[in-house]
């Protein structure tokens, strides 16, 4: 039999080797038959090997025709995307470890608990379907019982961490409240520029009518702006737009100036929430857009974090979607956006119904 090519193994290396076939020949075992088989056995072990996401998207094709509506079965998967995939959805099925789960659960456990709680459930259903097809081995039965014990009781959880960011089903009324609010306009149309653009409250205090581009109905924030230091397009919905109207020839630089041709302070939008009862932050507002995405839409992660400004080099296939900002789906997004919070009547979200039902409607 062959020991393997020269330019492969030094001497000594072919030397052990012939050694080792020496020692299973005097036992009985035939080194050629043997090696057979060890490649027969990783050729099976490979072909059985799945990665988290491949085991949840067979369960998603599996179990998809029974469900409810399409769009459930899309929020389904998408909260997987959005909430497990990162942290472990390229690793084998097998090897997702406890820690894992609760590494995916705890950054929304106190403050999205309704989402935290779908998450698990729709972790756990994966899991355990790959343990019942044998491509998760050494299933811990005991795993999900941890898990609750790990985890704070939802009860048990202080309801300031509720508060940072808006409910998305109350997002409309929120914008209600503001426009009637005993504030400046100033305020009121800033305020409902950022729910609209989900951007941060400083990039909205900043702009410049340089960085608006109404012929193609988009604000274009420069890299020095940004969090990131990477410019930022962000698409205009037909009501950013009015509102931006609205704001012309207040000032020849600021869109959004204060009575002193200055940039209001983050304090300003924040004491103004506090006047109208609103416990929760006008940072928070980001929160409840990518919320409202997760659990509502059918919008890809990649297309939801982008609208954002978020930059993620977790893994080779999201970097690959981010050297392109994916402008022409966020515009689509962000004007499903702007529609949502425009409804008069904003009712609690299921996974029956989404915006794009609305929409349809």
């Amino acid at each position: 039999m062959g020991l393997g090519s020269i330019t492969t193994y030094s001497l000594a290396e072919a030397r052990e080797q012939a050694r080792k076939c020496r020692q299973q020949l005097d036992a009985g075992v035939d080194p050629i038959e043997h090696r057979a088989n060890e490649r027969i056995q990783l050729r099976v072990a490979t072909a059985q090997r799945r990665t988290f996401a491949e085991c949840a998207a067979e369960y998603h094709k599996l179990h998809a025709d029974g469900w409810k509506n399409t769009k459930h079965a899309d929020q389904w998967i998408n909260t997987l995307k959005t909430y497990a995939y990162p942290i472990f959805g390229d690793r084998d099925v097998s090897d997702v470890s406890k820690a894992d789960v609760l590494r995916s659960l705890e950054p929304i456990w106190a403050t999205k608990a309704e989402t935290a709680s779908r998450v698990r459930q729709r972790i756990r259903a994966v899991l355990d379907w790959a343990a019942a097809r044998d491509y998760r081995k050494n299933h811990d039965p005991h795993l999900w019982d941890q898990i609750g014990r790990a985890l704070p009781k939802t009860k048990d959880i202080k309801k300031s961490t509720h508060f940072a960011a808006c409910p998305y089903p109350k997002i409309a009324a929120t914008i209600a409240s503001i426009s009637s609010a005993s504030v400046g306009a100033g305020v009121k149309a800033a305020m409902e520029f950022i729910i609209l653009t989900a951007c941060r409250s400083g990039e909205a205090r900043g702009a410049t009518w340089a960085e608006i581009d109404f012929e193609n109905q988009r604000w274009v924030i420069p890299a020095e702006r940004m969090k990131a230091s990477k410019e930022h397009r962000v698409p205009l919905s037909p009501r950013a737009l009015k509102l931006l109207k609205g704001q012309e020839r207040l000032h020849d630089e600021l869109v959004f100036p204060n009575d002193k041709g200055r940039q209001y302070s983050d304090m300003t939008f924040t004491m103004a929430l506090r006047r109208l009862g609103h416990e929760f932050t006008v940072h928070g507002f980001r929160s409840t857009f990518r919320d409202w995405a997760a659990e509502q839409t059918a919008y890809p992660r990649e297309v939801c974090e982008a609208a954002l400004a978020h930059v993620s080099g977790k893994d080779a296939t999201e970097a690959a979607y981010f050297r392109s900002d994916l402008f022409e789906k966020r515009r689509q997004l962000m004007a499903d956006w702007a529609t949502y919070c425009a409804l008069q009547c904003a009712t609690p979200a299921t996974d029956s119904g989404s915006a794009h039902d609305q929409l349809a409607a």
